[in-house]
């Protein structure tokens, strides 16, 4: 799911790219859409290609570490999909061999371009609320029944459950913003049938100047909330988590298509502000376009022009440890 829709859309329709080969072990699904695309039959064939410059390492979670590891030493640069690691110590590893490689370990964060969050890191660098006082991210969801993927739901794996696959979004949106929080509490649960892994997770960070950043995500939560809300001493901004890019991605709409990214009407979000006499004027801000292709432009500036990545490695390791807590 991860290269069908996240990146094969994306390296065929951005210039600076050439989508070259994928690892298929089974079926062979790629060559249905991408005739041109070869089909290694291991990751070592796919390596030993000297045309491919970056390899895109988006399998199972408890795989990443060596596979990004081996990439690295096949002198090849490494797209590495959320999350990086089991833990912060295998970050710091990841990161040293590209390092002595010199190659670039750049990891994916897609939902920093997500349409949602642009507008709320906005509404927050513009100062317009004051002072900021809490922040709530959420991801709701309802799925009870158990991930066919086995990585994310046996607690004998690494990396595994609703906190390594939903929590890496929500605490990139909040680094992303305000870096490395001073303390956080975190709370996990298991609530759905059957599960050996967390479902839900809360997480409180704590910031400088009082500010506290609250992060929640579930699979059995039904009323879904505003995915943003963000408070301050003279205003308020509330926004719902509907950015459209992956279920486009999904149906086959390509990123260069007119009407990607774009959401619906009636997606605004809700500016609200104090004036000095204590009155709230409403404002409904409409959401730029969603573009999970800045993440890719970013990738071909780094790999071309030694760009600094805009996921640095600080901010990798600061999430790993807010992830393995």
């Amino acid at each position: 799911m991860s290269g069908r829709i996240f990146h094969a859309p994306f390296l065929t329709t951005n210039p600076g790219f050439k989508f070259k080969a994928v690892v298929e072990r089974h079926e062979k699904k790629a060559g249905k859409r991408y005739p041109d695309v070869i089909s290694y039959d291991s990751i070592d064939a796919l390596l030993n290609d000297d045309e491919i410059e970056l390899v895109i390492v988006n399998t199972p979670n408890d795989t990443h570490f060596d596979f990004t590891i081996k990439a690295l030493n096949a002198g090849k640069h490494v797209l590495l999909e959320k999350p990086a690691a089991a833990t912060s110590a295998e970050v710091k590893i990841m990161f040293d061999v590209a390092r002595k490689a010199n190659r670039h370990l750049m990891l994916y964060q897609n939902r920093r371009w997500d349409s949602g969050f642009l507008l709320v890191k906005e509404i927050i660098e513009s100062g317009r609320l004051g002072e900021l006082i809490e922040i709530h991210f959420r991801f709701d969801r309802y799925k009870r029944a158990l991930s066919p993927k086995l990585f994310k739901e046996k607690a004998a794996a690494q990396a595994n459950g609703l906190v390594y696959d939903l929590g890496p979004h929500l605490i990139d949106n909040v680094i992303c913003l305000f870096g490395k929080p001073l303390s956080f509490k975190k709370t996990t649960g298991i609530y759905r049938e059957g599960s050996e892994v967390a479902d839900y997770f809360h997480y409180h960070l704590s910031y400088p100047n009082q500010l506290n950043v609250y992060l929640t995500s579930g699979l059995l939560l039904a009323g879904v909330l505003p995915g943003f809300a963000v408070h301050g001493t003279i205003g308020s901004f509330v926004k719902e988590r509907c950015d459209v890019q992956e279920a486009q991605l999904d149906g086959g709409m390509l990123p260069i298509d007119k009407g990607y990214g774009i959401e619906p009407a009636g997606s605004d979000g809700k500016l609200v502000l104090m004036d000095m006499d204590n009155k709230r004027r409403v404002e409904w801000v409409p959401p730029p376009k969603g573009n999970y292709n800045g993440l890719f432009d970013a990738v071909y500036h780094t790999v071309r022009e030694n760009a600094l990545y805009p996921i640095t490695e600080e901010h990798v390791a600061w999430q790993l440890e807010l992830l393995e807590a």
